[in-house]
């Protein structure tokens, strides 16, 4: 009776648990470890509305509190947006503020900072604003006077 091979077996096991934290590892996301990263974050996923569904160069501000696991802790709440906008602008502006909280949690914070950030307020501004061309400079030496 002949015995079975299972040498490629183990070999093909073998090599798949070694890949395994190598894929684990890939697949977390970086961890938060201060507030810049927080705002960095946030900022990442944001993504305004398009200019065809609502005016440009709106600002938002949001206030939004994170338990120690990342979640939205409570109702993030809007606290300011620019007095041009519309009704429609508004709601537009809405929208994308809560998507991009939405795309960002959990927050995948470290443990120090889960501690020191759960529960405490954060106020997001989100800009949508294309950088304004900068202005040429003029110096009183180079403006030309008429005596």
């Amino acid at each position: 009776m002949a015995v079975p091979r299972r040498k490629p077996l183990v070999w093909f096991a073998a090599a798949l648990l070694a890949l395994l934290p190598i894929a684990s590892a890939q697949a977390e996301p970086e961890r938060v470890d201060s507030i810049k990263e927080v705002f960095a974050r946030l900022r990442s996923c944001w993504k305004p509305p398009s200019a065809e569904r609502a005016s440009p160069n709106i600002d938002i501000t949001v206030i939004v509190s994170f338990n120690r696991d990342g979640n939205i802790l409570g109702h993030p709440r809007i606290t300011y947006q620019s007095e041009q906008a519309t009704d429609n602008d508004r709601l537009m502006y809405r929208i994308a503020v809560m998507e991009a909280l939405q795309r960002c949690v959990p927050m995948p914070f470290t443990e120090g900072m889960a501690g020191a950030i759960a529960g405490r307020p954060f106020a997001v501004q989100f800009h949508n604003r294309k950088p304004s061309p900068k202005p040429i400079e003029k110096r009183a030496w180079l403006i030309p006077r008429i005596l």
